[in-house]
């Protein structure tokens, strides 16, 4: 798995999507099982068109030299019938702005850096689909089919009581770069309000999710990027 795409696996994990529904308040159940949790997912996947979030994500290295990078941004997701695009602008990097976009659609991956005005493009993209599509608009089967998953009880997240899962990849090819994920969710909703992805060497990249916006329209340019006749593409 490259490094571009592991990035667009980060972020499609991002969110687990479904109607807007009030968020369960702390108190309002008690623990479900892993076929409740998932059953769930199935229900809302089926009612997914569109969402929309910011988000912050946060990488911390250990070996060979400690490092932190945290991003700020906005992620997009947009399925019609088989259709799908995901986009993650990113406005902010460590505190300065530095915009960059990621895109997906039709199994091509785009990263746009209008600083080098310069545009990567990755065509076979296409066998991520099926992991990128996880994290928005997936059932609880589709998670299952690609994952072991274990139910690790359940946390209060900015006042909303949510499901830990713990993800082990059943592609040996995956899990050799994601040993594990944990995904913080709200079932009832569909809503994923963190994730923790552990990668292989012990870096750790954690992803939290705010002002979720579901199957509401999206802006016009969350799937597009501006170039002129100087930028460079660079095909993979």
């Amino acid at each position: 798995m490259t490094r571009i795409p592991k990035l667009v696996l980060f972020a499609a994990l991002a969110v687990f999507l479904a109607p807007a529904r009030p968020a369960r308040a702390a108190d309002s159940r008690g623990t479900d099982s892993l076929d409740v949790v998932l059953h769930k997912l199935d229900l809302a996947a089926a009612r997914f068109h569109t969402t929309s979030a910011d988000f912050v994500f946060t990488s911390i290295q250990t070996d060979p030299i400690p490092d932190t990078d945290t991003q700020k941004g906005s992620v997009y997701y947009e399925r019609k019938g088989n259709s799908f695009q995901m986009a993650a602008h990113i406005r902010e990097i460590n505190g300065r702005d530095l915009p960059k976009i990621y895109e997906y659609a039709g199994g091509v991956f785009e990263l746009y850096e209008p600083v080098l005005n310069q545009v990567t493009r990755f065509a076979r993209a296409g066998k991520f689909e099926s992991y990128v599509m996880l994290g928005f608009g997936a059932s609880g089967k589709d998670l299952a089919d690609k994952w072991n998953i274990k139910l690790a009880g359940t946390e209060t997240i900015d006042g909303v009581l949510t499901d830990k899962l713990e993800l082990i990849a059943k592609d040996p090819a995956v899990r050799k770069n994601l040993p594990k994920v944990t995904i913080w969710i709200d079932p009832e909703r569909g809503v994923s309000l963190k994730q923790v992805f552990d990668e292989a060497g012990g870096a750790q990249r954690t992803c939290t999710y705010s002002h979720i916006r579901v199957n509401d329209s999206l802006p016009r340019d969350a799937f597009s990027f501006k170039t002129n006749k100087d930028t460079q593409y660079v095909n993979h």
